[in-house]
């Protein structure tokens, strides 16, 4: 029974998101109807898509009971193979969710530009988080703009160069284990992570002189922030509202003296600070501290917890499967040349692991369900054949947790299978191009996919090398009460140090 309440707490999530972002979207509706003018051929199509008919719609009162006693992906199940792959869910029939299952229906969410599906609304949560002026908190335009200089700033090419400093701080980091020993996975994963981002993104000031105060703030901001009460009302005066405003303060705050260390220096370094510094808008100017200081937060903030989940979960899996296990360490026995690993051997040679983490963030991606808001009514086709109109004001859901478990697109798909990815088979790529939505897709693919990778890959070539792991906690279950879902609980390793030889 503590299972089915905690799926309840769960769907209740994803059911706030959607009252959140419908009546956002009812207010922007309201006020941009009448003001746009597309022309005739604009006006023919949307004559044309109003003959099509609405999805198939459920009341979401009615599925109350059922989540709770036989959980959300019991219940989705049951709505997919009566309804289609298109379905609403109609809360008293003022909020309107619809839900798209497939990767065949996916374009409309994860294609269509932000005039037309709006993310915005949905994310507001995160400005007390990030503080004001960036990202959800500004115009599209703006925002735009900021994410591109993410983008230019994580580009693979640009990061070939901080592999160097990710092996460094691991190897750092797991020179103060012992020979042998136990350790929680998922803490000392979490730690080791946000040290390469302390050093990859915000600099060398941030990881030699003040790390230990931006962890503290950093976990004192995630702890007060990632709630159902956040989620829905981020502005209530609660006392962990309270909590996480002066963390992001206190962040703000040591991230701005990092900032003034640097220029004081007149050292330039080769990381993600210094790309910030370097960058300009459109109309040439250079980023504000402001500005800068809630970049860094939005960028440690979006990678840290799903870093930190999805490696926990990929040693959980390992660790439980001796057949993929060993498949991962013989493929690092192969690689063995020097010491150290490098990029071409991170991004070319290590196949297998990368398989293996992508298979944990398929059957754990970090957030299950994503939302957005239709603000231009546009026309699905389903793999069954039909066509639906996706009216202006409705909420759209890609459930991304059921997605990535659907049977036509993945065999066997409770189960964790690495080689499902492989070249004889590339499950993920046989039914479409959004068959697998761990880091998004299309016009909203995550920017921080090859920095996640490459960061993970890092870690677990390290430890394959270097350690016997044995898993000694029971198989971690999914942590449901936070809305960004995880290993709950410790995950327990015992380790012994051994070194690795080549075949």
């Amino acid at each position: 029974m503590a299972a089915a309440a905690a799926a309840a707490v769960w769907f209740s999530a994803i059911a706030a998101v959607l009252l959140a972002a419908s009546t956002i979207a009812v207010v922007v509706v309201a006020k941009m109807t009448g003001k746009r003018n597309g022309g005739a051929a604009a006006a023919a199509a949307a004559a044309a898509e109003a003959e099509l008919p609405l999805p198939p719609v459920v009341s979401g009162v009615s599925l109350i009971i059922p989540v709770i006693t036989r959980g959300p992906m019991a219940v989705a199940d049951e709505l997919y193979v009566k309804l289609g792959s298109v379905f609403t869910v109609s809360f008293l029939g003022v909020v309107k969710a619809t839900f798209l299952v497939g990767p065949e229906v996916q374009g409309g969410f994860y294609s269509r530009p932000e005039s037309e599906v709006h993310q915005g609304g949905t994310y507001r949560m995160t400005v007390p988080m990030f503080g004001r002026g960036v990202m959800y908190d500004v115009d599209v335009a703006t925002r735009s703009e900021q994410i591109a200089v993410c983008f230019e700033a994580l580009r693979p090419t640009k990061l070939r160069s901080s592999t160097v400093t990710m092996v460094r701080e691991t190897e750092e980091y797991f020179a103060k284990w012992g020979e042998q020993g136990t350790v929680d996975l998922k803490r000392e994963l979490d730690l080791l992570i946000l040290t390469i981002a302390s050093r990859v993104l915000l600099g060398k000031e941030v990881r030699e002189t003040m790390f230990a105060d931006v962890v503290a703030s950093f976990h004192e901001l995630m702890d007060n922030s990632m709630h159902l009460i956040s989620l829905c009302f981020p502005n209530l005066p609660i006392p962990r509202h309270r909590r996480r405003d002066t963390a992001s303060a206190r962040l703000k705050e040591l991230f701005s003296r990092a900032i003034q260390l640097r220029r004081g220096s007149g050292r330039a370094e080769d990381d993600v600070l210094q790309r910030f510094f370097e960058s300009r808008y459109r109309d040439g100017r250079a980023m504000s501290n402001n500005e800068i200081t809630g970049m860094l937060i939005a960028l440690v903030v979006a990678g840290q917890h799903m870093s930190s989940s999805a490696s926990t979960w990929t040693g959980a899996f390992l660790l439980r499967d001796p057949k993929h296990l060993a498949a991962a360490v013989d493929e690092q026995r192969r690689l063995i040349g020097d010491d150290r690993v490098d990029y071409d051997a991170l991004t070319t040679g290590m196949s297998t692991l990368h398989r293996c983490i992508k298979e944990a963030l398929r059957m754990h991606p970090p957030a299950p369900a994503l939302v957005r808001t239709v603000r231009r009514g546009f026309a699905v086709r389903t793999r069954e054949g039909k066509e639906y109109r996706m009216p202006a004001g409705h909420s759209v859901v890609s459930y991304a947790a059921f997605n990535h478990r659907l049977g036509y697109v993945y065999r066997d798909p409770d189960e964790y299978d690495p080689e499902r990815f492989g070249p004889e088979r590339k499950e993920d790529r046989v039914a479409g191009k959004f068959s697998f939505t761990a880091f998004g897709g299309g016009r909203h693919a995550c920017l921080g996919e090859h920095y996640a990778f490459l960061k993970m890959k890092v870690i677990w070539s390290y430890l394959l090398r270097n350690f016997e792991l044995e898993l000694v906690s029971p198989f971690p279950e999914v942590e449901l009460n936070n809305i960004m879902l995880g290993p709950r609980g410790e995950v327990m390793v015992r380790y012994k140090r051994r070194k690795l030889t080549s075949t």
